[in-house]
């Protein structure tokens, strides 16, 4: 079975509670929908997915694919609140469970060191998991986002 098999086999409409955590002026939880697609002839896996923040809508990208040749993971993402206009390149490896764990950077601000940002995707059966942690330039985690997508029921229930 090839590292994005799980993945791409979650192909469909899923639907979530994305919890947003950090700082107390902006926790919160707000609903999610997530697009699952295999793209170019199933080399890549494409998670388009939408939430909220303070009532305003936002969106997210990851392009997840993996090179067989290395094992090597490499995850672009790009998100409307998180990142704006810029493009964050994460790379990791994938999990036992048919998952990807990466980790990208970006910059602390003015004369500061740069921040970490590690994502996970864990495939279940008939769900998955997006989980984003925040890491300080010291190496602590601290849970950023979380979302336990389950099959939208009306996608479900028309196949």
């Amino acid at each position: 079975m090839a590292a994005l098999d799980r993945l791409a086999a979650l192909g469909g409409e899923w639907v979530a509670t994305y919890e947003l955590r950090g700082d107390p002026s902006f926790d919160a939880d707000s609903p999610s929908t997530a697009t699952v697609s295999p793209i170019l002839a199933g080399l890549f896996v494409q998670i388009d997915y939408t939430w909220s923040e303070s009532g305003e809508p936002q969106e997210g990208l990851l392009l997840v694919g993996h090179d067989p040749a290395t094992g090597a993971v490499t995850v672009v993402w790009l998100d409307t609140w998180h990142n704006g206009r810029r493009m964050m390149v994460c790379s990791g490896r994938a999990l036992p469970g048919g998952g990807v764990d990466v980790f990208g950077t970006y910059q602390g601000g003015p004369d500061a060191p740069d921040w970490g940002w590690r994502t996970e995707l864990q495939p279940g059966d008939d769900s998955w998991t997006m989980t984003m942690f925040n890491v300080s330039p010291d190496g602590v985690e601290a849970k950023a986002v979380s979302a336990a997508y389950r099959r939208r029921a009306e996608a479900a229930t028309a196949t």
